[in-house]
């Protein structure tokens, strides 16, 4: 875990949120590989998140897990003037329990603790259920771009 994640551990509590530690690693590709498998016949490929490098996200604290056992997750990463939102994912048996929307809070506080202003996020534009979802939280589209064999949706929240 390193100092950003430790230092944002108390907020992560008040979301039911926590750091993924390295023992984590494996759960974390399963609920995303759980999570994005639906989208692979979809959209004819395998989604990015599917392929990611868990236990390197994990190990540089971009990790943060909900549920015991593990139901949901966040993958975020600071840039210079603003928080990425890499990959959210919950369990399919867990849809529907508000995880996703706590964790989309989560990233909303997070993103203030570390005094930025704005986060951004891409969906595969056939995930067609995600782009339902975010405008609700608070997500504009900025723009469509095909990044690519992705037909990529990209969106940003201002957070002031």
């Amino acid at each position: 875990m390193n100092e950003t994640s430790e230092r944002y551990g108390e907020m992560a509590e008040e979301f039911g949120v926590r750091a993924a530690v390295a023992a984590d690693a494996p759960v974390v590709k399963a609920v995303i590989d759980a999570a994005f498998e639906p989208y692979v016949e979809r959209i004819g490929l395998v989604p990015v998140p599917m392929e990611a490098d868990h236990a390197a996200n994990v190990a540089a604290g971009r990790v943060f897990v909900t549920g015991e056992p593990v139901a949901g997750l966040v993958v975020v990463e600071e840039r210079a003037d603003h928080l990425y939102l890499d990959t959210i994912a919950v369990r399919p048996d867990a849809h529907g329990r508000g995880i996703g929307g706590r964790l989309l809070r989560f990233a909303d506080a997070y993103a203030q603790a570390l005094g930025l202003d704005e986060i951004r996020l891409y969906t595969n534009a056939m995930m067609w259920e995600n782009r339902k979802i975010y405008p609700r939280f608070g997500y504009e589209v900025i723009e469509r771009r095909a990044d690519g064999p992705y037909d990529r949706i990209h969106y940003r929240k201002r957070l002031v």
